[in-house]
């Protein structure tokens, strides 16, 4: 009978149906990564989703045989550690090719349309006391015709692909960073920098792609691009951001994603003049967040736990990363 330790229940608001296998089953709300040890002793399958599983943690662990991931991102998992101790490690993959890809241009929309400046001025009575029917006081911008920088080719890259082709957009997609090769249908990166009118972000956060877009990158962009981010916060230097957004070196950008998460009020881009402004739209880590979106991760996150209990989580299965 496997023990199954669920340690972060409250990450998801979704029915988290129960396995069809023998099975003890403990949840928890929340968990701190001290309290990590105590409550995973004796569990041969722990689902988390942002706290950290370290190699030693699992080598003190020897009744561990499974870590599920219940988000796409495993960075919070030492895999190499957990392949030496023959741990199976899995996530959660394409449950979000519509909700992310939304909320990305629900961003942009917003920052190409000034929806936010538009609203404050009304709420200062500025259409109030216009002369005429409207007014101009914000540029508005369309994206028909406007050209997207995407980086990350995966499948929630290609469903902001999908929709930037749908409303017209010119879509470049990013090749790697400093490739020495730039493959078929891919663009430079230091092109797509150049070229794009709005830069979306939708790789994973490694090694190489830690501050990804740093001051030299911000800086190489148009001043009147718009820089999204969905994927990850150390993608971006996020201090080089907030200069970039009061200095003007681009016009504006989206975020829903942080380094630290939760974030420390001291965090530079939560400064009370970055989130007054109207080209500056932050979002708390919820463009995957949809009701059908949740359902649909706690549907497969069941699913890989029966597939590893049946002895179908292989090397190379879907879901497994490790």
């Amino acid at each position: 009978m496997h023990r199954i330790v669920y340690l972060e229940r409250e990450s998801i608001r979704a029915e988290v149906r129960r396995p069809a296998f023998a099975h003890e089953w403990t949840e928890y709300a929340r968990t701190t990564a001290a309290q990590l040890e105590e409550r995973l002793a004796g569990a041969s399958i722990a689902i988390v989703n942002k706290l950290p599983i370290s190699g030693a943690l699992m080598a003190r662990l020897p009744q561990l045989k499974m870590v599920a991931v219940a988000a796409t991102g495993t960075n919070n998992v030492d895999l190499e550690a957990a392949r030496r101790q023959g741990i199976v490690v899995s996530n959660i993959q394409g449950y979000a090719v519509h909700t992310v890809p939304e909320h990305v241009f629900s961003l942009l929309l917003a920052l190409s349309r000034n929806l936010l400046a538009y609203r404050q001025s009304v709420a200062e009575g500025r259409w109030q006391r216009a002369e005429q029917f409207c007014f101009f006081d914000h540029p508005i911008r369309d994206l028909h015709g406007a050209t997207l920088g995407v980086v990350g080719g995966g499948s929630l890259g290609q469903g902001v692909v999908r929709l930037a082709q749908a409303f017209g957009m010119k879509v470049l997609q990013a090749e790697r960073k400093g490739a020495a090769m730039v493959r078929p249908g891919y663009t430079a990166f230091a092109t797509v920098l150049a070229e794009a009118d709005a830069l979306s972000l939708h790789c994973p956060l490694t090694a190489e792609t830690r501050h990804l877009i740093g001051a030299a990158e911000l800086q190489a962009m148009k001043p009147s691009a718009l820089l999204i981010n969905t994927a990850r916060g150390g993608l971006v230097d996020e201090a080089a951001l907030a200069r970039a957004l009061r200095q003007g070196w681009i016009a504006g950008a989206g975020f829903d994603v942080l380094t630290a998460e939760p974030p420390t009020d001291d965090h530079p881009l939560l400064s009370p003049d970055l989130l007054a402004a109207p080209n500056f739209l932050l979002t708390p880590h919820v463009a995957w967040a949809s009701a059908p979106a949740m359902q649909a991760l706690a549907d497969q996150l069941i699913d890989n736990l029966e597939a590893f209990a049946r002895g179908a989580m292989t090397p190379g299965a879907a879901n497994r990363v490790a």
